[in-house]
């Protein structure tokens, strides 16, 4: 018994640090494109699905806002007027170019953790969803909006 034991512990080992130690190999589809492409963690989301206060996406539309002529969203009445008070409230920092976007322009998209992403045109939503999923402590927390170096 104690052979087997040290027997499974040894080939046990050896199978982790194999698993540990292999390349990961991104499937090739045609077109050049990797499998990670189809089916990434940022997806494109409507406007109407964002609160634009607590940069969340939900299920069901939210309540629209006007101001200066543009749709801005929020859950609830309180972000509603936040919205409508605060001006910061309806900026946000592209992640990928660094520069200030308004919400009610931006490409949004959503991780499965409901976290919105806003970007200022189409090719950088793409390429921050081409990267990995930021972890949730690289949130910036005075903005509301994740980031990467």
């Amino acid at each position: 018994m104690k052979k087997l034991m040290q027997l499974l512990f040894v080939t046990g080992g050896l199978f982790l640090s194999g698993l540990l130690t292999i390349p990961f190999v991104a499937h090739a589809e045609p077109g050049g494109q990797s499998h990670e492409a189809h089916s990434s963690w940022l997806k494109p989301v409507e406007a109407q699905y964002v609160c634009m206060v607590n940069n969340q996406s939900y299920d069901s539309p939210q309540i629209s806002v006007e101001v200066e002529g543009k749709t801005y969203y929020g859950c609830c009445p309180m972000c509603k007027t936040k919205l409508e008070k605060v001006p910061a409230m309806r900026s946000a920092t592209d992640p990928v170019s660094g520069n200030t976007v308004d919400k009610a322009e931006a490409v949004i998209g959503t991780s499965p953790d409901r976290t919105v992403y806003y970007f200022e045109n189409e090719e950088n939503f793409h390429t921050y969803a081409a990267g990995l999923m930021p972890k949730a402590d690289e949130h910036d927390s005075m903005s509301g909006m994740p980031h990467r170096n």
